[in-house]
């Protein structure tokens, strides 16, 4: 069976997750075909990749958001719809997608079957915690960014079938846990002088600040703003007291399994995000609504606070890979 395997290179997780993902279908003795567009991670597959694309980016901006005018300029109309054509699609039994536009769009486009495996499809259930704001062009966003036929998803809880909980990487499963005296910070939405700003005003406490904004190190009084590759990042969260990060998926979800402290600031205007707040404030994780001098006093409390949130996270990668395909495949 020929598989492409289409990944969103915007941000790292969904790149962590196929560190993972990609094995579990080789095994399966399948002809695999990988496909990345996104020009925003810093993480890389140790893969052959076959297509690697621009695609359609959502860019970071400086201030907690995502940056609308610079998406609009490194969205070109008319070169996606070339990859998007360039795709052989037809030439596939199996097209997976981890919320990757371009596949998605050809399959639309050729009335092929493209199968959702993605934390953004669980996002999409309707049992899955949902903000109390309802954010009806965030939805319409989310579900139609790349649309697919059967939906497989990730969240931070199974919150019905075909929901599954993380898929945790190897490099974390693996990792040598310790209770550090640091806290790693990783918040892409905000510049490195906003986040010096604020975080300096609590001196007491070294942070590890990675960031998608500088490519150099730089070591203040407290703070480290160092650049972000996987090794540094997972070496950090591992030894560190508590994790400060973004209401992504990949990063919350590692840092819960390993059992840290966590605190999240979710992205402005940025649905995902939302959702995943609610999810985490469901399960008792401390959330603030932006990295402002008014909210020092909540990062205070949770820097004193020893109150964790456990979850159980098998390693069923191989598990929701042939039940998929089972089900895909056989029906």
């Amino acid at each position: 069976m020929k598989v492409l395997y289409a990944i969103q290179g915007t941000g790292n997780g969904h790149l962590s997750r196929a560190r993972d993902v990609i094995p579990a279908l080789q095994r399966r003795g399948l002809e695999l075909d990988i496909l990345v567009s996104g020009i925003q991670a810093d993480i890389h597959i140790p893969n052959p990749i076959k297509y690697q694309l621009k695609g359609l980016s959502f860019i970071f901006g400086k201030q907690g958001n995502v940056n609308l005018w610079r998406t609009y300029i490194k969205s070109n109309a008319a070169r996606l719809q070339k990859e998007i054509r360039s795709i052989p699609i037809e030439d596939y039994d199996l097209v997976i997608n981890d919320f990757e536009p371009v596949s998605a769009w050809a399959c639309k486009l050729k009335n092929k079957p493209c199968i959702s495996f993605s934390h953004q499809a669980a996002v999409l259930s309707p049992m899955a915690p949902k903000p109390e704001k309802n954010d009806l062009m965030g939805k319409f966003i989310l579900k139609n960014y790349a649309p697919t036929t059967q939906q497989f998803g990730l969240h931070f809880q199974a919150y019905e079938d075909k929901v599954y909980t993380p898929i945790i990487r190897q490099d974390i499963r693996k990792a040598d846990v310790k209770d550090g005296n640091h806290y790693t910070v990783y918040l892409p939405s905000y510049s490195d002088g906003r986040i010096l700003k604020t975080l300096s005003e609590i001196p007491n406490v070294k942070w590890e600040v990675f960031s998608k904004h500088n490519k150099v190190e730089f070591f203040g009084k407290n703070i480290s703003i160092r650049p972000i590759t996987n090794e540094a990042f997972v070496g950090s969260m591992v030894g560190s007291k508590g994790v400060l990060c973004g209401a992504g998926f990949e990063t919350p979800a590692e840092a819960l399994y390993l059992g840290k402290k966590i605190m999240v600031i979710p992205m402005k205007g940025q649905y995902e995000q939302q959702c995943n707040s609610a999810a985490l404030k469901e399960m008792g994780v401390p959330v603030i609504k932006s990295l402002k001098n008014k909210h020092l006093n909540k990062i205070r409390h949770w820097i004193e606070s020893d109150d964790k949130t456990e979850v159980d996270y098998p390693d069923i990668t191989e598990q929701i890979v042939r039940q998929i395909l089972e089900e895909v495949v056989l029906g």
